[in-house]
């Protein structure tokens, strides 16, 4: 999203907590980047997290001073700095800080003693911040309905959806001969996105499943799975493509705000098999471009998978998986900005 949002305003400068050029694209890095004392900090690049309850702090200080529009892209604080006066600030809204608020519990539930005394505390003081700071825009962009609801629920503002740009013309499905006999995992090996359902659905199926990525989960996945399961650990972008475009179905069994991977897997005519709720629901067409199944659990993803097997989607969902997927272009994205502009009687 940053990158298209440079490609459409080559001379804008980018702010930010902390900078890793070696990990950033050309089309940031032409830009002049400005970060805040955060990257001052002991081991800002590595420890960048822990410092969340000073980056309120750090962006207030961020002298903004000239700029006539400022677009934040929002799913830490980083709406909250302080524009001049006469300056539009629109802002597009990932999530709101989900550690925060609906996540609070379950991120507290994971952390030692310490930390929940220290989380109790500091976070306390994050929701005040983010609630007064969520005033200081003049437009909410959100990345899907899901998002929507929950910029109403914590910050009482409305908001226009604009779904983020996916690379779509990066994906192209093949010719049926070359599909494969697998399903498919892809993404961080972490406890949100409950790789656990996927990997026991498969034991329990002995269906094949191959699992691209990595995360703190994997060791102990690794032990629960069986012969039909084979982890690849991250994989380069030539890997990801072939396997999303040689899939039977993506497996999704995770609640995410958007959820770009589910798209990317349509762009390459293969369907999605996903929990329904969140992202899922503006991203996969359920009976047309995937399946949607209602109970995250083991038993819900099986009888989704069986549901799958009898419906003959595999073989004919290709065209409209692709079709699905064009709604998220980058063009499409860069013409919504540009309408959200015009109404703040900005021209870009």
């Amino acid at each position: 999203m940053l990158e298209s949002l440079c490609r459409m305003f080559p001379d804008a400068d980018v702010f930010t907590h902390v900078v890793d050029r070696d990990a950033i694209s050309k089309d940031i890095a032409s830009h002049t980047i400005k970060t805040t004392f955060i990257s001052r900090l002991p081991a800002p690049r590595r420890m960048y997290q822990a410092y969340l309850p000073f980056m309120p702090m750090a962006l207030e200080q961020l002298d903004l001073t000239g700029y006539d529009l400022v677009i934040s892209s929002e799913s830490g604080p980083a709406k909250g700095i302080v524009p001049g006066p006469s300056a539009v600030h629109l802002c597009y809204c990932h999530s709101p800080m989900r550690y925060i608020w609906d996540h609070y519990h379950l991120y507290r539930s994971q952390a030692g003693l310490f930390k929940r005394l220290f989380m109790a505390v500091i976070f306390h003081y994050l929701r005040i911040w983010d609630q007064t700071s969520s005033l200081r825009t003049d437009k909410y962009l959100a990345n899907s309905r899901f998002v929507a609801k929950r910029i109403k629920k914590y910050y009482n503002r409305d908001s226009t959806i604009l779904y983020p740009p996916v690379a779509v013309h990066e994906f192209a499905p093949v010719d049926a001969d070359e599909l494969g006999d697998y399903y498919l995992w892809a993404g961080q090996l972490v406890r949100y996105k409950r790789p656990d359902i996927a990997i026991e659905a498969f034991c329990r199926t002995g269906q094949k499943l191959v699992v691209i990525g990595d995360g703190e989960e994997r060791k102990a996945l690794e032990k629960i799975s069986g012969d039909n399961i084979t982890f690849l650990g991250n994989a380069p972008f030539c890997d990801l493509k072939h396997h999303f475009a040689r899939c039977k179905a993506l497996i999704f069994p995770g609640e995410e705000d958007f959820g770009i991977v589910p798209v990317e897997v349509q762009a390459a005519g293969r369907p999605v098999i996903a929990f329904g709720k969140g992202g899922v629901l503006d991203t996969v067409i359920d009976g047309r471009t995937g399946i949607l199944f209602p109970d995250c659990s083991v038993d819900g993803l099986v009888a989704a998978i069986e549901k799958f097997e009898s419906s003959g989607l595999a073989q004919n969902c290709t065209a409209d998986c692709v079709a699905n997927a064009a709604r998220f272009s980058e063009d499409k994205f860069q013409a919504g900005v540009r309408l959200a502009l015009a109404e703040l009687g900005i021209n870009a």
